[in-house]
């Protein structure tokens, strides 16, 4: 034993020892327990809240221990431990050799209808071939899947019983920075824990779920491994988030960043999977990308606000709609677009058929522009591979000398290398490591298709642009597999 845990038992000892002998000081008997016995302390005091065991009371029995187990062909190539951070957290593999196995996870869930109906992570129960589920009660449960969504990073599941427990789903558009919340799941397996916070930031995107439809609650609330699809809750005891992910060096545990599904992606998500076992998104079929200040002056902008178009899907809903490369989108549906991401959510959380409002700005006028939203089904980040459909010209290998690469005309040999529609622009056969190319994100392979806003035929367009530019920020509008995007170079 430790001497801490020795100390620990001391004081125990000695407590229950001064409760039934007379006062050493003034020799009188010590009261009964009954009249020691403080009574206890109101939630509220003065205004300030002391306790939160009423909200933990309300809403703790609705969430559940989960247990799965999968037959595995072959041990998998690492451990959880070892996913980059952020990473998800909840299923602890077994060590085993090269024969057939049954891995073992653990996590956590969330009883979101009395029937039994719950909430949690689809990295929880995916490729599950049996799920045991454990209620606050000490029942134990076989659940089935209704439903999984790995784009989300949510699954329904569903126990057969009845008058549960549940939790309703609060609105998380109204959950402000500062709010306080609490994390309550199954740590590393320990069992049913709670842990108190705040809400960090709003609006997060870690890059780590498929697809990218993140728009994660960020938390302070201590959650570890085994936390995955329990549940996060404020002070008026509903559900507003379900525990995803957390941000830890080395995934060694909780160092105060983590990161929760937002309530409303949770409903929108878990109605569709019920209704129709699979999430149908919108899209509008663009390739999107923030604005730089370099780029910004580039393209004679005002700010860095909104996000620039960099790729249009032919005969996709936004071209239908008139929608252009080097638009740049400020609002959809009068609600402001900060950032790429905040547009992939708002898009994919509208359904297929859906007509939006788009505001962009073109040539520095502000309009609006109807769209009709297609069904996301293609690429994987919510947008589409907006490829050039143009012939261009071949030319003479040449050198970019100012941008710190080698360059070569698209022959038709290597357009279909690179899989590419037409031979216009010039292709990145080299890159200089230590060149303003390399820095700014420059890879051979890349097809510059515009410098400075002006297309690019061969060798000789890029020479002709940077001279004119002299010594400002270059702007080019490149191809890579497919994806078009904007990136500025300083010249050397």
């Amino acid at each position: 034993m430790s001497k801490g845990k020795v100390l620990a038992v001391s004081l125990i000892v000695a407590a229950a020892f001064g409760s039934s002998c007379k006062n050493m000081l003034t020799g009188t008997e010590a009261a009964p327990p009954s009249a020691q016995q403080a009574p206890p302390e109101p939630v509220v005091v003065n205004g300030m809240r002391t306790s939160y065991a009423d909200v933990v009371e309300k809403t703790s029995p609705a969430v559940v221990q989960i247990r799965m187990e999968k037959k595995e062909a072959a041990p998998r190539g690492g451990n959880i431990q070892g996913f980059p951070f952020p990473f998800p957290f909840g299923q602890n593999p077994s060590q085993g050799g090269q024969q057939p196995r049954i891995e073992r996870g653990a996590g956590s869930g969330v009883i979101v209808a009395a029937d039994g109906t719950i909430l949690t992570n689809n990295h929880v129960v995916d490729g599950a071939d049996k799920i045991t589920v454990f209620t606050s009660d000490n029942k134990s449960y076989t659940a089935k899947i209704v439903g999984t969504d790995k784009l989300s990073d949510l699954a329904v599941i569903k126990i057969e019983a009845e008058n549960l427990p549940f939790l309703s789903l609060g609105d998380s558009d109204k959950v402000r920075v500062g709010d306080i919340v609490l994390a309550i799941g199954n740590p590393l397996d320990i069992g049913e824990s709670v842990t108190a916070g705040i809400i960090s930031a709003k609006g997060r995107h870690t890059g780590l779920s498929d697809g990218s439809f993140e728009d994660f609650l960020q938390t302070d609330a201590p959650i570890n491994r085994g936390n995955s699809g329990g549940a996060l809750v404020n002070l008026n005891g509903e559900l507003i988030g379900i525990n995803s992910q957390i941000a830890s060096e080395g995934g060694q545990g909780n160092i105060g960043i983590g990161f929760s599904i937002p309530s409303n992606m949770c409903r929108n998500v878990m109605d569709q999977l019920i209704k129709e076992g699979k999430v149908k998104r919108g899209m509008l079929g663009i390739n999107i990308q923030n604005i730089s200040p370099d780029i910004a002056e580039s393209l004679g902008l005002n700010g860095t606000s909104g996000v620039l178009i960099s790729g249009v899907k032919p005969a996709g809903a936004a071209d239908k709609a008139g929608l252009k490369v080097k638009d740049v989108i400020t609002a959809i549906n009068g609600e402001k677009i900060e950032d790429p991401n905040s547009l992939r959510v708002k898009v994919a959380s509208s359904a297929p058929g859906t007509q939006i409002t788009v505001t962009i700005l073109r040539d520095g006028k502000s309009q609006d522009i109807q769209a009709t939203l297609d069904e996301f089904n293609l690429g994987p980040d919510g947008t589409d591979n907006g490829k050039k459909n143009d012939n261009g010209t071949d030319d003479s290998p040449g050198e970019g000398g100012k941008l710190g690469v080698t360059l070569e005309p698209v022959t038709p040999q290597i357009a279909k290398q690179l899989g590419l529609d037409g031979t216009n622009g010039v292709v990145v056969s080299d890159v200089d490591p230590n060149g303003p190319a390399a820095e700014a994100g420059i890879a051979r392979g890349d097809v510059i298709l515009e410098v400075n806003n002006k297309p690019v035929t061969g060798t000789a367009d890029v020479k002709a642009a940077l001279d004119a530019g002299k010594d400002k920020p270059v702007l080019l509008f490149i191809s890579r597999r497919g994806q078009t995007s904007f990136l500025t170079v300083r010249p050397q």
